[in-house]
């Protein structure tokens, strides 16, 4: 059974939509320690995708790649007290030079 689930999540995890908010946003897709994920930015809010699958024991590191690839691909600042989400997908709004 377990079989048959993981092409099914692969074929999933293979495309990053983003939430709503999102459409029409500035998108990256960047590769980071063999990891592919997807930035949206739209003026000053920014939607991290991780694609592919994850391990048990290595979502701390993939989040804190995450955070760590915001300012990189944006360059904004986060605002850390917005930041929601998880290994798979986080938001957040950003301080932007004008």
């Amino acid at each position: 059974m377990k079989a048959l689930f993981l092409p099914l999540g692969l074929l999933l995890s293979a495309c990053a939509s983003p939430a709503p908010e999102f459409f029409g946003a500035t998108r990256t897709e960047i590769n980071r320690d063999g990891r592919q994920y997807v930035v949206m930015q739209k003026a000053e809010r920014v939607e991290v995708i991780r694609l592919g699958y994850a391990a048990r024991g290595e979502h701390q590191a993939i989040r804190a790649t995450m955070i760590d690839l915001i300012p990189e691909v944006t360059g904004c600042t986060l605002r850390e007290a917005t930041l929601h989400g998880d290994s798979g997908e986080m938001r957040g709004s950003l301080n932007c030079p004008a």
